[in-house]
């Protein structure tokens, strides 16, 4: 009998943002786990070869941003909108792979606190978050 490990994470399609930008969002449904993942390329770059600040805010709140909707519903992916999202830069990323996790810190029906980190291939910290979510309803 397969765990919950073993279980097929939800690939996270967007037909917006993430076409531009380029990144891949992995839910595990089971353990409200999120990950986004960036292969870092020419135009995610600023003009000193550094990843771009606004990509790293992008990752992060894409990946406390699912994190905060599988808080409110883990079955059917609640809509929400960013309140408050505070970024703290901490390494420079110049290349390869880099990956966003976040883990809810509390909330209620309709706020979520999420804090998320962004760290490159070798595991080294580039950023961290801290994001407020509110649920809205369609």
């Amino acid at each position: 009998m397969p765990s919950a490990s073993d279980a097929e994470p939800w690939m996270i399609e967007d037909p917006g943002c993430q076409q531009m930008v380029g990144y891949k969002t992995r839910l595990d449904k089971d353990t409200g786990v999120c990950t986004v993942t960036l292969d870092l390329e020419a135009k995610h770059m600023n003009r000193h070869g550094i990843l771009h600040g606004g990509m790293v805010a992008t990752v992060l709140d894409v990946v406390c941003g699912n994190t905060a909707s599988h808080y409110f519903d883990p079955e059917n992916h609640a809509a929400l909108v960013t309140v408050s999202l505070n970024i703290n830069y901490v390494g420079a990323g110049r290349g390869g792979r880099v990956t966003a996790t976040a883990q809810p810190t509390g909330g209620g029906r309709s706020i979520s606190y999420v804090n998320g980190e962004l760290r490159d291939e070798e595991g080294q910290l580039l950023a961290t978050a801290a994001g407020i979510f509110k649920r809205i309803r369609k």
